[in-house]
């Protein structure tokens, strides 16, 4: 007694499978329904109190005794700024050259050699 070949569904092992994930099922149920007995139980027993991290407050202290940055109030740093505004002078200021003079005659000289090279023709 042989079984051979065959491509369709194997109709008994289906069975089996759907047999056992039934009773999984009604296991899985049933201790769902225990634990759930057990948990009220549990939960009339009094709670611990809360207790906080021993690094978290280290933590905290530690914040307070760093020093915070002092903040200037906004009224100084306005006033500030219209004392420099009322400092500076009207008009364009420009910083004195003192070798003025001595750059125009550089730049006239320059412009005469420019002059000497155009009517040589090398430039």
């Amino acid at each position: 007694s042989m079984k051979l070949g065959g491509l369709g569904p194997d109709y008994e092992t289906i069975k089996e499978k759907v047999k056992k994930m039934k009773l999984q099922k009604e296991y899985s149920r049933q201790i769902k329904e225990y634990n759930m007995k057990n948990i009220t139980v549990v939960q009339r027993l009094p709670a611990k109190p809360q207790v906080p991290s021993v690094s978290r407050q280290k933590a905290l202290e530690y914040a307070k005794k760093i020093p915070r940055p002092k903040i200037l109030p906004a009224k100084q740093s306005e006033q500030e700024g219209k004392e420099v505004l009322a400092q500076a002078p009207a008009g364009p200021r420009f910083p004195q050259i003192p070798s003025l003079e001595s750059l125009w005659s550089r730049h006239e000289k320059e412009k005469e050699a420019v002059a000497a090279f155009e009517a040589l023709h090398i430039l």
